[in-house]
């Protein structure tokens, strides 16, 4: 079963931050009227989902699913800056026709910079429909700054703060268009996230009630298989599934976010990719398996996630970042950690122990201790291995050769394919019971 590969107060300075400023286009505001791009059936859904076995974790559609377009006005990582992000909007029709709790969706880590999630045959697009929309929830899901219609120079990845205020704004945007779409929406707003959107989602609604309590109606959160503890990540010895990918994102994002990171790129990155590592990604032509193809970042057959870590990064550069301390690379980890809020509404963490690229070790079991570190009662932590095991698993376990082709498509799989559905479907759950 393959499911998909792997967003205003009183006062005056205070509606500067909140709506975008007094001039021009305000945050969350429309730049094209909201494009309906297809219907899908109930009768089209549930084809598609017994056809790939996500039917039995998903359940029935309940409702059409109109998928909507959406581009709109936000604001960029660095103070005063004003941009655009597009996204999509998936509104229950046919014979749902009652009031729709939003469910406000942040997508895992992409590369391809020209992919739009407002895109009706997109699998994670799909996911979506299947999993709430076709449920009865209403669906805005953003593409993030510097991807498909965003005019902004580069995509901010892994940065809370600008995550944060994407996915708010795209919010904004589908209460903006609901009338004009035939969405009913009950005042109510789910946050949710996987991967990289995990800890956007939950930045995002660190952010709605911190910031803007009498303005979104939070009522649930789950966050599923986010990397909320990245300056913890940066001191584990090994490498993660995919360091190759995510590693130097986040280190030239971080640099261009911040410009303390590095202070030459020929420090942090070893040839040949230090001559073009700092407008690599997002690209607008490769994706995971051509950027490995084609050479432009190390990985296939028979390379181990530290060998690609160690072909890419200058050593002295990732040793300094372990130890710590004020190094710039760790400081910066420290800013776009989530550890240290208290949610009001109910959270949900949600991953699978096996996962490679996104530890729950690390992530997950850090987060739910911090929670519980204040006596916090409205977090729940749900692990989704034992699901993943029993479904794809040789013999409802995990292969424990590493030279076995059976263990590369398990835990190649495992993160992009297998572990989302299952923490979906446990999303759902939380969300159906204050809908």
């Amino acid at each position: 079963m393959t499911y998909f590969r792997l967003t205003c107060v009183a006062t005056a300075a205070v509606l500067l931050v909140a709506c975008g400023g007094s001039d021009g286009p305000q945050r969350g505001d429309l730049v094209d009227a909201p494009a309906t791009l297809a219907t899908l059936t109930a009768a089209q859904i549930d084809a598609a989902t017994a056809g790939s076995g996500l039917q039995a974790i998903s359940g029935k559609a309940k409702c059409d699913v109109k998928v909507v377009g959406l581009n709109y006005s936000t604001v960029g990582a660095r103070a005063g800056e004003q941009t655009n992000s597009s996204g999509v909007m998936l509104v229950p029709a046919g014979s749902c026709t009652g009031a729709a709790a939003l469910v406000a969706y942040a997508k895992g880590t992409d590369v391809q910079k020209t992919r739009t999630l407002a895109n009706p045959q997109d699998s994670e697009t799909f996911l979506l429909a299947a999993m709430y929309a076709a449920q009865g929830y209403a669906v805005v899901a953003t593409d993030y700054l510097g991807f498909a219609k965003s005019t902004y120079g580069y995509h901010p990845y892994l940065h809370a703060d600008s995550e944060a205020t994407t996915v708010l704004d795209s919010v904004r945007a589908a209460r903006t268009a609901a009338s004009s779409v035939g969405a009913n929406l009950s005042g109510k707003v789910m946050f949710t996230g996987y991967s990289q959107g995990g800890h956007a989602s939950m930045a995002a609604q660190r952010a709605a009630e911190r910031d803007y309590g009498t303005e979104f109606n939070v009522v649930a959160g789950a966050h599923l298989a986010g990397p909320y503890n990245l300056s913890g990540s940066l001191r584990v010895p090994d490498a993660i599934a995919g360091v190759q990918f995510f590693v130097p994102y986040l280190v030239t994002s971080w640099q261009k976010v911040y410009g303390t990171v590095y202070t030459g790129v020929k420090t942090a990155f070893k040839t040949p990719y230090s001559d073009y590592i700092e407008s690599l990604l997002p690209n607008p032509t490769l994706n995971y398996t051509t950027l490995v193809t084609t050479g432009k970042l190390p990985g296939g057959p028979g390379v181990t996630p530290n060998q690609a870590r160690d072909l890419v990064f200058q050593p002295e550069f990732l040793a300094a970042a372990q130890a710590g301390g004020s190094n710039p690379l760790f400081v910066a980890a420290q800013k776009n950690d989530l550890l240290g809020w208290n949610p009001k509404a109910r959270v949900l963490l949600c991953g699978g122990a096996g996962d490679p690229t996104v530890p729950p070790a690390i992530h997950q079991r850090a987060m739910k201790a911090d929670f519980d570190s204040r006596g916090l009662s409205n977090v729940a932590s749900v692990d989704v291995d034992a699901l993943v095991q029993a479904t794809y698993g040789p013999g409802g376990k995990a292969p424990t050769d590493p030279a076995s082709a059976a263990f590369a498509t398990y835990y190649g799989n495992y993160h992009g394919t297998y572990e989302p559905p299952f923490c979906h479907a446990q999303a759902r759950a939380v969300f159906d019971a204050v809908k």
